[in-house]
C-alpha cells in the first residue's frame, strides 16, 4: 500500500458508530507516520471531499487542527448533496469517480451506474462541441441523479 492509502485507513478507523466526526492534528499525525504535514493535507483533500461523503474543516496555526465530518448516507440526501455540490462542468474521468463512490456507497445499483455512465459518455456526446461537452455532460448527469433521489 502507498503512504496515502494507509493514511487514509488510519483516519477512516478513527470514525465508530457513536461520532460522525473526528478531530485531528495535522502535525501529530505527520509525526505518526514520518511524513510532511502536506502529505497529510493531500490525503485529505483528495479522499475526504464532499464528493466521498465528508465535510472537512481546517484550522491554521496550532498543529493544524481539522475536522472531518462524515454525511449521513440516505441515497436521496447524498444524491442531493452531490447535485448541489458540483460544478457546471464535469469530466467524463470524474463521472467514473462519481459513479465508483456511488457504488461503493451502495447508492445506486450496477444497472444505474451503466446507465448514467452510458449517457455521460463521450461516445454520446462524440458530435457535441468540445467547449460545451463537459457543461453539457453535468446537466444530464444532474438530471439523471434527481431522478433517482
Amino acid at each position: 500500500m502507498r503512504m496515502s492509502d494507509v493514511i487514509e485507513e488510519f483516519i477512516k478507523e478513527l470514525f465508530n458508530e457513536e461520532s460522525d466526526y473526528i478531530e485531528i492534528q495535522r502535525n501529530e499525525l505527520a509525526e505518526q507516520f514520518n511524513c510532511v504535514p502536506s502529505q497529510i493535507n493531500y490525503v485529505i483533500s483528495t479522499r475526504f471531499r464532499p464528493s466521498q461523503g465528508y465535510y472537512v474543516e481546517s484550522k491554521r496555526g496550532g498543529g493544524g487542527h481539522i475536522k472531518i465530518k462524515k454525511v449521513n448516507i440516505t441515497k436521496g440526501n447524498y444524491l442531493m448533496h452531490i447535485i448541489t455540490s458540483m460544478d457546471d462542468f464535469i469530466t467524463s474521468n470524474e463521472v467514473d469517480i462519481f459513479i465508483s463512490n456511488f457504488l461503493s456507497y451502495n447508492v445506486i445499483t450496477e444497472k444505474e451506474a451503466k446507465l448514467l455512465k452510458v449517457a455521460t459518455s463521450d461516445n454520446v456526446l462524440l458530435q457535441v462541441p468540445k467547449e460545451i461537452k463537459d457543461k453539457l455532460r453535468a446537466n444530464i448527469f444532474k438530471n439523471m441523479l434527481l431522478n433517482l433521489v
